[in-house]
């Protein structure tokens, strides 16, 4: 015999509840044919939320026992929250390997070697050019929790609106192979700075922070990785410098 489930879900012309799509598309995951009432106005979502004694839609009910909305639907087949609201290295994860196999795949392009110094330079460049996009979506929400550490943000809070402009330049100028005094320095200064604030606030201060490297509503925890980062800029700095006395 067939499971059977019943959605009550906005559908209106101004508003598509995304929760009561991925609630339907969990419920037939699961084996569930789906009753799926749409709730075509606003009036109708009030009406139903009244008439159940709930806030919010949608709603699912299973053998006429009323479940909850998505999150409670999701727990009820054992599955985890749709969003951890615990720390997360998620964020950084996702941009770093995108610009570890972003470099491979222009190495491979340019007939380069893959591991190569040039695809480590290009690797940090878009790493950096990422980190860049991510504070510059929310800056003044980045700078907010960026100069709770940054040394040089404590003291000069305007740094921190500049800050993601001198990372975004340093790794474009990488890119772009301009000459190494002209961007190289900026790497070294802005890594050098980043990574003695990041060590000082976690492995001296011992604070728990939140890292501003991917924005400042970031989950990411400050510590390892925000050093690693900052260490790879400095050091892609004076890589710039090495390689450029070599071939000039």
């Amino acid at each position: 015999m067939a499971k059977t489930a019943q959605l009550y879900r906005m559908h209106t012309d101004e508003h598509l509840c995304p929760f009561g799509l991925k609630s339907k598309d969990l419920l037939k995951h699961e084996g569930y044919e789906v009753e799926d009432h749409e709730l075509t106005s606003r009036s109708e979502a009030d009406d139903f939320k009244d008439r159940h004694d709930v806030k919010t839609t949608p709603q699912t009910f299973i053998d006429g026992v009323r479940i909850g909305g998505y999150d409670d639907l999701r727990n009820y087949f054992d599955k985890a929250p749709a969003k951890s609201q615990g720390t997360t290295y998620t964020p950084v994860i996702a941009i770093f390997a995108t610009a570890l196999i972003s470099a491979i795949a222009f190495s491979i392009g340019m007939r380069e070697t893959p591991l190569s110094g040039w695809t480590f330079q290009t690797f940090i460049a878009l790493s950096m050019i990422l980190l860049a996009v991510q504070k510059l979506r929310d800056l003044e929400s980045f700078s907010n929790s960026f100069i709770t550490y940054d040394l040089l943000g404590m003291n000069q809070p305007r740094y921190a609106y500049v800050y993601p402009f001198l990372e975004a330049y340093a790794g474009i100028g990488m890119i772009a192979a301009l000459p190494a005094w002209f961007v190289a320095p900026v790497s070294i200064f802005i890594g050098l700075v980043g990574g003695i604030s990041v060590f000082k606030a976690v492995y001296i201060d011992k604070r728990e922070l939140k890292c501003a490297c991917v924005g400042g509503d970031s989950n990411v925890p400050l510590g390892f990785v925000s050093l690693t980062e900052n260490i790879m800029m400095v050091f892609a700095g004076i890589w710039m410098f090495v390689i450029q006395s070599m071939y000039y």
